[in-house]
């Protein structure tokens, strides 16, 4: 049977006035749109309304009965829908007030000063414009301007996050419209003890390889890899991620990101049914590599932390002990023993004054490996600093990896020679003693054992052959392109791009290529700024707070704050 339309059916007829006062809608464009929700009901049918106040806003119809009660609601209603429409067109012809505070609040951001510091801001530009401009004929209109711009705390807080969300939706377009994706994690504490996971993502939006922060995750509960991955995997799902363009993941070593069964790793690949490439960060492994240099050597290292130590408690420094030293921060241990060895006549003094005793300061063995030390960890530190920064590719950080190994046969032949050109505190020292004795022998063959240790130790040589693993990874996925790939500096983004179509497979595995992450020196950077901007005086600062002042200080995107008015 069919049922013919009545057009003269009450169920259908156009939108009714006292709908308004009933069941709280206004008619706008064609659609009755509820004054709680500002849900919209295409279907214009009385009984579709009344549904929704009994289902969505039970406690309003409750609360407020059919009648005058609800009527005066409803009209009350109806006003602020009319005032905030208002206000919304006020700000629209006010464009350059609004955007003047997005850019103050963006500033303010990116200068970590807390949110609060926004009328200040305002209290100090009409200071100084009252001032600057007082010759001007519109100072008035000027004045009135900067009063008119809001800039409270909550305005800028409700700006930083509205340009965060404009940039991360701009991420994910442009992650959605490139080719491949590879993100780096790492996990650290922020000033309240709650852990945190930083992601950041490599990938190419047309001609530009970018490197963007995509998120924060805090981790309040544990942090075992099942935790990390089911963060990241609730992250991705949320953001609508490709995952299927993701071709690898750059981590530390911590227990909870590398594993056979319930890590990060092995459970990101078991999810996605595919083997993605892992790379462990390079300079953790430079660390691990470092290590092996003997145990001598590691001696001389902790017998100038002892000394230091009992220095800094001595002249009643409030430090108990080195926070500058770190066993997989180089950059910080060549400093401790520059500083160390540029002072060391005045140490010595110093603990003779004090009836302290350490022979090893003057044992001509013990020194001879310590000015040997002071010398490798700066050579250690120059290649450190190459692989840091941003933008530094996979294939540049191999290189910089593979050349100093190539230093490394130098220095070898250098120290087997006894010329010691590249040693230059050693060299030194080895001329005072021998312009004070030169019958005394210097045995270094020992360092020249340290530094071939150095050279051929498995984690700086074997670990880290990546295009050997992109190959593999390119064959099994039968991109047999991937044979004739390019020396690093014909790996410019733009010449892949403009490869004719005939070479599309070999385009897209070295596209692959440049989005991969050599070390998990971006996320340490991220975190960086995190105790920058979450600090003792801001440490009840909420996750969306400071997920949106990371975005805003680490993006290279610009807000646009036309789109974002």
């Amino acid at each position: 049977r069919f049922i013919r339309f009545n057009p003269c059916n009450d169920d259908y007829h156009a939108f009714q006035a006292a709908w308004t006062e009933e069941f709280a809608f206004v008619d706008r464009a064609a659609s009755a749109v509820c004054l709680l929700s500002n849900e919209k009901i295409a279907s214009m049918k009385q009984s579709n309304l009344k549904r929704h106040i009994d289902t969505h806003h039970a406690l309003f119809a409750s609360k407020y009965p059919a009648g005058d009660s609800r009527k005066r609601a409803c009209e009350e209603l109806q006003r602020r829908v009319q005032t905030s429409q208002q206000q919304l067109r006020v700000w629209t012809r006010q464009g350059d007030r609004n955007s003047a505070s997005f850019a103050g609040a963006l500033a303010i951001v990116r200068n970590g000063k807390p949110f609060t510091d926004g009328e200040y801001a305002k209290t100090f530009m009409l200071d100084v414009a009252n001032e600057l401009f007082d010759d001007f004929p519109n100072k008035d209109k000027i004045i009135k301007r900067i009063k008119d711009m809001p800039h409270s705390a909550r305005t800028v807080h409700d700006r930083s996050i509205m340009m965060a969300n404009q940039v991360e939706e701009t991420q994910i377009k442009d992650i959605n419209a490139g080719t491949y994706c590879s993100p780096a994690l790492d996990e650290s504490t922020d000033v309240s003890h709650l852990s945190q996971c930083s992601i950041i993502a490599r990938y190419a939006a047309g001609d530009t390889l970018r490197e963007e922060s995509l998120a924060v995750l805090p981790m309040k509960g544990t942090t075992r890899g099942e935790d990390l991955f089911t963060s990241f995997m609730e992250f991705t799902k949320e953001k609508k991620l490709p995952m299927d363009k993701l071709t690898s993941v750059c981590t530390d070593a911590v227990p909870c990101m590398l594993g056979k069964n319930k890590r990060f790793v092995a459970l990101l690949r078991e999810h996605e049914k595919r083997d993605i490439l892992s790379f462990h960060c390079i300079l953790h492994q430079e660390v691990l590599c470092a290590q092996t240099c003997g145990q001598e050597l590691g001696e001389v290292m902790l017998l100038v932390i002892r000394v230091l130590k009992a220095l800094l408690e001595e002249v009643g420094n409030h430090y108990p002990g080195l926070l500058s030293h770190s066993n997989v921060r180089w950059l910080s241990r060549g400093k401790v023993l520059s500083c160390f060895a540029a002072c060391l006549s005045e140490i010595q003094t110093f603990l003779e004054m004090k009836g302290v005793k350490h022979p090893e300061l003057d044992n001509t063995d013990w020194l001879l490996q310590f000015h040997y030390l002071v010398d490798i960890t700066g050579h250690l530190n120059q290649l450190n600093v190459k692989k840091q920064g941003i933008g530094n590719t996979i294939s540049s950080l191999q290189q910089a990896v593979f050349a100093f190994e190539s230093k490394l046969e130098v220095f070898l032949r250098d120290i087997e020679t006894g010329r010691l050109l590249h040693f230059e505190r050693l060299q030194q020292f080895r001329d005072a003693c021998l312009a004070s004795d030169s019958t005394q022998h210097l045995d270094l063959q020992q360092l020249a054992g340290f530094t071939s240790n150095l050279l051929y130790s498995s984690h700086l040589m074997e670990s880290w052959k990546v295009l050997r693993n992109s190959k593999l990874w390119a064959r099994e996925h039968k991109w047999t392109e991937m044979k004739n790939l390019q020396p690093e500096d014909q790996l410019i983004l733009k010449t892949w791009n403009e490869l004719p179509v005939t070479y599309h497979t070999m385009q897209r595995v070295n596209i692959a290529v440049l989005t991969m992450f050599g070390s998990t020196h971006a996320c340490e950077q991220s975190f960086s700024h995190m105790r920058n901007i979450k600090t003792n005086l801001r440490s009840r600062l909420t996750d969306g707070s400071l997920n949106a002042c990371m975005k805003l200080n680490l993006t290279t995107y610009e807000p646009d704050y036309s789109k974002t008015m």
